[in-house]
This record gives C-alpha cells, sequence and structure tokens, in this order.
C-alpha cells in the first residue's frame, strides 16, 4: 500500500483532527462536514488497521498511530501543494514521468491511455500550470511537470514510510531500505553492515543500487533511494543534500604483482614514465591524482584508460605495467591473493572522506535509523583497522 491508495482530503482530515481537537474544528478546516470527516477517519483507521482517535464528549484524543502518521502526513502534504489534486492525477504523472509515454505508462500500469489524458489534463487546471508538451508524435514532461512528479514521489516516500512505522507499532519490522553504493562502499563497509542488519531484521527488505556519485544522485533527490554510501563531495556542494562523514580512506597506488616500481619508493617524475587507470575528469579520486605530478611541478600524463569500475581495473592491472590509485579495501582479495600488490604510498598525502548523503529533509524510520547505526558502527572498525 501507498500514497495511491489514500484520498487526499481524508489525510487532511487526519491531520486537521490531530490540531484541533474536535471534529467541528477540523471540519471547518479541511472545508468537510462533521459527517464526511467521521467517515473518513472510519475509513482511514480501516485502511492503517489501528484505531487513530480516541473519541470523548467535548473531543478527540490522538492515539499513537495517529501521532506517528502526523508528521509524515504533514510532510507529504508540504509536497503535494495543492489541495485540489487526486491521488489519481499525482499518479498519472508519477507513471508517465517514469514510463516516458502514455502507451508504456498505460501498460505498466493496466489503465487506458484515455484515463491518463484525462488525470493529466485535469492535473494542469488544478495546479495551474503546463506538465506536458507535445515533440513529435511523442509526448514530453516540461521541466514544471519533471519537478512536480518528484515531489509526489517524495510525498509517496512519506506514506510508505508511515506505514512502515505503523507495522513496528503493531509488533514486526517490515518495509524497504534502498541504499546508493558507490565504488568504495560495495568493498567492505556496505556488505558488513547490511550482513549484520539482516540478522537483526530479516522481514526488513534492502535494495543496493550500485553507481557513481552522478548516476545515484538522481534517484536520491527523487526518492527512490534513501542515501547513498560513498565518497562525499566539498561541503557547501549542495543545498538540498547533507552529508554525515563516516571514515577517512587513504588510496594507495596498485600495480601486478611484481610490479617493476614495486618497494621503489618512485617519485613522481617515474610514476608519470607508466601508463595508468584512473576515473574520468570530475570523479574527486581523478583530481587527488593529478594533484600528485602537479604537487611535484610536472603535468599529469596521459590517461590511456579512464575507468571507474574496480573489476574492469583490477583485471586490467593484471596485464601489464598499469598503475592505479584505489583504496586497498577495494582489491583486498587480489592483495590477499597475491595477484595485486601495493607498489608505493602516493608522494603526496592523499584522503577522501567516506560518509552517507541523504536528503536534507529525510526522517528515517526505525529500522532505517538502525541501519544508519550499524553502518557507523562498522565504518569505526574500518577506520580503526587502517
Amino acid at each position: 500500500m501507498n500514497l495511491w491508495h489514500f484520498n487526499i482530503r481524508h489525510l487532511r482530515a487526519l491531520v486537521a483532527i490531530s490540531r484541533h481537537g474536535t471534529l467541528s474544528r477540523a471540519a471547518r478546516a479541511v472545508s468537510l462536514t462533521q459527517p464526511a470527516v467521521t467517515q473518513a477517519i472510519n475509513k482511514l483507521e480501516r485502511q492503517f488497521g489501528l484505531p487513530l482517535f480516541i473519541r470523548r464528549p467535548d473531543g478527540m484524543d490522538a492515539t499513537e498511530a495517529a501521532l506517528i502518521l502526523r508528521p509524515r502526513i504533514e510532510k507529504a502534504l508540504s509536497h503535494i501543494g495543492s489541495s485540489r489534486v487526486t491521488t489519481t492525477q499525482m499518479r498519472a504523472l508519477v507513471l508517465v514521468a517514469e514510463a516516458g509515454s502514455y502507451s508504456e505508462a498505460s501498460r505498466r500500469a493496466g489503465l487506458t491511455e484515455a484515463s491518463l489524458h484525462r488525470a493529466l489534463a485535469d492535473l494542469s487546471v488544478a495546479t495551474g500550470e503546463r506538465l506536458v508538451e507535445r515533440r513529435g508524435r511523442g509526448i514530453m514532461l516540461t521541466a514544471r511537470g519533471l519537478a512536480t512528479a518528484r515531489t509526489y514521489r517524495l510525498a509517496n516516500v512519506e506514506i510508505v514510510a508511515a506505514l512502515s512505522e505503523l507495522d513496528a507499532l503493531k509488533g514486526y519490522e517490515t518495509g524497504r531500505i534502498a541504499i546508493g553504493a558507490m565504488p568504495l562502499s560495495r568493498a567492505k563497509l556496505l556488505p558488513a553492515a547490511i550482513a549484520l542488519f539482516h540478522q537483526r531484521f530479516p522481514d526488513v527488505d534492502i535494495v543496493v543500487a550500485e553507481g557513481s556519485h552522478n548516476e545515484l544522485i538522481g534517484p536520491l533527490r527523487d526518492g527512490d533511494l534513501d542515501f547513498m554510501v560513498g565518497a562525499l563531495r566539498a561541503p557547501g556542494t549542495f543545498n538540498d543534500l547533507t552529508q554525515t562523514h563516516l571514515f577517512v580512506d587513504r588510496p594507495v597506488i596498485l600495480g601486478r604483482s611484481g610490479h617493476p616500481l614495486a618497494r621503489a619508493t618512485p617519485d613522481a617524475a617515474t610514476l608519470a614514465e607508466y601508463p595508468w587507470i584512473v576515473a574520468g575528469p570530475g570523479a574527486p579520486l581523478r583530481a587527488q591524482w593529478e594533484e600528485i605530478f602537479t604537487h611535484a611541478g610536472i603535468a599529469p600524463p596521459h590517461v590511456p584508460i579512464e575507468c571507474g569500475s574496480v573489476i574492469t581495473i583490477r583485471q586490467l592491472l593484471m596485464t601489464g605495467d598499469f598503475l592505479t590509485l584505489l583504496s586497498p579495501d577495494q582489491v583486498a582479495v587480489e592483495l590477499e591473493a597475491g595477484w595485486l600488490e601495493r607498489v608505493a604510498p602516493p608522494p603526496v598525502a592523499i584522503s577522501r572522506n567516506i560518509g552517507v548523503t541523504t536528503r536534507l529533509d529525510w526522517t528515517p524510520t526505525p529500522s532505517q535509523q538502525a541501519f544508519m547505526e550499524l553502518l557507523i558502527e562498522q565504518a569505526a572498525i574500518q577506520n580503526t583497522s587502517q
């Protein structure tokens, strides 16, 4: 169950009663009759499977379930904005945004194209915004349409989180944690935290999406991911995201076993004579690699192979005299097997901050908070072992 199963007016009524304490005041606040508000709460109690209010002659007291729901619903309503839109209209926009066309959205959702057209037309009227425009024979969401679809996704995230918290209130942990995993986090930190978490919360699903920072930041902002784990960007880079430091990683220069420079303590000029495999421009580690040479007063050498895939890099390293700059944790198995070795520490100190990136207004569920605590615990262990 998610946001699309609920009536927005009913959710507004729940918030209004929680705020005002009586049916009459709540009815005036949401422009409904008292019987309509009563029916709304009765239906929500059936949908949520828990009592929401204790009825008294002089008012209504919120139950623990309502107290859990209220802040989540308030955030969802804040994302939705207009009081004129319906969940049917919002769902239609999100479906078309995700599918890229009416026909594909219709196929995925089992709805007619006519119903999607009608819902989006009504939504444009309700919001006073042009959300979709035609491009040749196809359609495309306008910039406003894309932004609106994102806010509706985030509203849905809040309701899904609320349902997970209600399950915990009923005595069982359920839900889903969606994690964006950047390269370094996949080596040791994230697997260790996931394994421990699954032992403690076997009924909570974990979904891991792998990618670079640029590939994951969009899904994070859309609400498809709860958080990302990996190398942090410079403070002040984002105004809608928050970054939490976990530990400091210190990359080293790596090569194949028996590399000519192994244990030779080469200087920057010597390192420049060998072929390198490094990430492309814009990656934090690429900038630090360039610093090895600029600090020594020489131009960074040509990079014959730009690659951010650790699997690809490790295979290439074993084919010749390539060098790379990576965390030892990312190739721990290869180092232990003797396929690769640490050629040398960088001539200049290189480090990168590893941590968690979340949306600025993200409020974790109890299970998500438990995972974050395990992640911090495992990061401390990893930091101590370096």
